[in-house]
Formats: structure tokens, C-alpha cells, sequence
């Protein structure tokens, strides 16, 4: 998912893939948390649906393909993809959702090319932009975070809500979410689009309970501030153990930041501010933990940083005129068809060769 290497396929040994997965897991802690303490057990739920899907998918594919499968799921990437697609996916999300993600992503995205360091997607966001082009009305029902409810869903509940459709009282996912009032039951990035293209200002959008507690910085939203802040602990978590190609995430930030930051200071009163887009949705996920994927992103240096500020810039332009309030999923995609050409025109120079040689071998 987020390995340091270099060119893909990339052909790691299992215990070196068991201690990136390790790393991958305390980084992912803190935002998980936050998740958790803020949406509720739905979060920890799709973890475990994800995985067990996962691993059930992987190790029927490799045996059809006549592969060891239990050495090969040793590797542990399929928990990755499973550790992503579970904290992307609404915490409410019906279970079949997070089955049918997970195993598109497994089965098409990953071996269908024929596994680890082949798929020229990111196997998470794959399995993602399946389920949300599919089902937008699920895959966009997120419940308010838990300052906002006047009660959390206890554990039986959100079992009901996830599996049965209902909690044990007959109340629905579309009962819970139109209970609360619009600002309430959108997210801070969907809710910011709906006000803006009604001719509300941002100054005046900031000041709704949704964005309690941050109207004078015009920061995220109740709950997702502090979900990017434990993404962004465990992204910076990642680079000192040296675990990710930094420049990967501080282009993807910067792309999006600077983009942001020049709109909103033009047109202020038609543009989110920059920090908003950085501190909402799953801008910090992406930064360090989906971006980073060195299997599916630009492996030179300076590839890097034009791979990242381009899935920064391109985030930034479907939020604001596309149909998606997080665009962050089809910008990765997008960005990966672009990544091979990339490579192919950053190269650096061969020793020994002038730079008109090594564009003419670039040709």
C-alpha cells in the first residue's frame, strides 16, 4: 500500500511486509480512534468485515491460481487494503457494501493483474469508486459525528443498523440522519458545496453547529478536525520511521493547500478556505496512507511531487465543480493512469550521458 521501494513490481519478503504492517497499523491508530470515539462502533465493525472478506477473497484467488496462499497472504497487503477501505467507507454502510468493496478491490483491481507490485490502481480506491458510483446513497449517509447526536448507537444497534437494516427500536439509517437538521447530517465538505451553490458565504456557513467550535479559523467540522490531526500524527509517524516517500504527501497537501488558499483569496465569498479542505473528509488518509502507495504512484523523485500536486489539484477540482463532495478517490485513480508516463519523462540522467541523450532515449 505504502511501501518505500522502487519501480514496481515490487517484490517484497513476508516479514519485511509483516513489519511494514505493523507500522502501518500503530500509524493508523490515532485517526482510527478518533473515528471510533467520534462515529462509533460502525467504524471498528467494517475493520473486521473488511478483513475477514480480505483474506477470504485473497486466499481463494490464490488458490485457484495455483499459488501457496498461506505463505502468500503472510505478506499481510490484503489487510491493508482492508485497513483503508474500512476507514473510508461510512461507519453505517450496509455490510454488503463493505463485502462488495473489499472483494472488487481484491479480486479485479489487485489480482486480476496478477497480484502485489502488478496493479496499476490503488486496490482500495478501486474497490471505493466501485461502491460509491453504485450506491451514492449509502456511500453518502454518514451520521452526524457523536457532539451532534443528543445519544451514540450502543454496539447492538449499530450490529442492527449494519446487518438487518434497523436498530432493535425499527429506526432506519435515512430515520437517523433526516432527524437531525441539514447542517447536522452532511458532512463538513458536502455541506459547505450545498451552502455555497445556495449563495451563502462561507463566513456565514462556518457559524452552523456543524463547524462548532472552529467558525473563527473556518476549520473542518465537529469530529473530522480532529480525525485528519490523528492521520496526519500517524503520517508523520510513517516518514520518521521511513516507511513512505515523504515528498508523495507534502505534494498532494501543497497541491491542494495553494489551490485552495488562491481561490479563496480571490473569491472568498464563493470558495471553501484551504483549511477546510486539508482538515475535512479524508485528506490526511489520503496524504500519507493511500497517496504513498509506491506500486501505483510515481517512483522518481521529481515524479513524485508532480504525481502529488496533482492529485491535490485535481481533488481540489472536483470538490469545487464536481459531483462529489470528497474527490480524493478519483483523483488517486486518475493520477495512477499518469504515473507510467511520469516515470518515463523524469528519469534521471544514466551516468555517462548527456541530457540530449537520455531525452532522445525517452522517445
Amino acid at each position: 500500500m505504502m511501501f518505500k521501494s522502487s519501480h514496481s513490481p515490487n517484490i517484497h519478503g513476508s516479514n519485511n511486509m509483516r513489519r511494514m504492517m505493523l507500522q502501518v497499523l500503530l500509524a493508523s491508530l490515532p485517526g482510527m480512534f478518533a473515528l471510533f470515539y467520534f462515529f462509533g462502533w460502525g467504524v471498528l465493525i467494517n475493520l473486521l468485515i473488511a478483513s475477514f472478506t480480505a483474506l477470504a477473497t485473497e486466499a481463494l484467488i490464490l488458490k485457484v491460481r495455483n499459488k501457496d496462499w498461506r505463505r502468500e497472504l503472510k505478506d499481510s497487503s490484503a489487510l491493508v487494503t482492508a485497513l483503508l477501505l474500512a476507514l473510508a467507507l461510512p461507519p453505517l454502510a450496509p455490510w454488503w457494501i463493505t463485502v462488495l468493496a473489499v472483494f472488487f478491490a481484491i479480486a479485479f483491481a489487485k489480482q486480476l493483474y496478477g497480484g502485489l507490485g502488478y496493479n496499476p490502481f490503488n486496490p482500495a480506491m478501486t474497490g471505493y469508486v466501485l461502491v460509491l458510483i453504485s450506491f451514492p446513497v449509502q456511500m453518502t449517509s454518514w451520521s452526524p459525528a457523536s457532539p451532534l447526536w443528543e445519544s451514540s448507537l450502543s454496539l447492538l444497534d449499530t450490529l442492527g443498523l449494519i446487518f438487518n437494516g434497523q436498530t432493535s427500536s425499527a429506526l432506519t439509517v435515512e430515520m437517523l440522519v433526516n432527524g437531525f437538521d441539514g447542517y447536522s447530517s452532511a458532512t463538513p465538505l458536502d455541506n459547505m458545496k450545498t451552502q455555497l451553490s445556495q449563495g451563502l458565504m462561507p463566513s456565514e456557513i462556518l457559524k452552523t453547529p456543524l463547524y462548532s467550535g472552529f467558525t473563527s479559523l473556518g476549520i473542518a467540522g465537529v469530529g473530522w478536525f480532529w480525525v485528519n490531526i490523528g492521520f496526519l500524527l500517524g503520517g508523520i509517524y510513517l516518514i520518521w520511521k521511513r516507511c513512505i516517500a515523504w515528498q508523495l504527501s507534502a505534494a498532494m497537501l501543497l497541491g491542494l493547500g495553494v489551490i485552495a488558499l488562491l481561490f479563496n483569496l480571490v473569491a472568498g465569498d464563493s470558495y471553501a478556505p484551504p483549511l477546510l479542505h486539508l482538515l475535512s473528509g479524508g485528506t490526511m488518509l489520503a496524504a500519507f496512507f493511500i497517496v504513498t502507495d509506491p506500486v501505483t504512484a510515481a517512483t522518481t523523485v521529481k515524479g513524485r511531487w508532480i504525481f502529488g500536486i496533482g492529485v491535490g489539484l485535481l481533488t481540489w477540482i472536483i470538490r469545487t465543480w464536481g459531483g462529489y463532495p470528497d474527490a480524493i478517490a478519483f483523483a488517486i485513480l486518475l493520477m495512477n493512469m499518469a504515473a507510467p508516463t511520469i516515470d518515463h519523462y523524469t528519469k534521471p540522467i544514466v551516468y555517462g550521458q548527456n541530457k540530449s541523450q537520455t531525452l532522445e532515449d525517452k522517445k
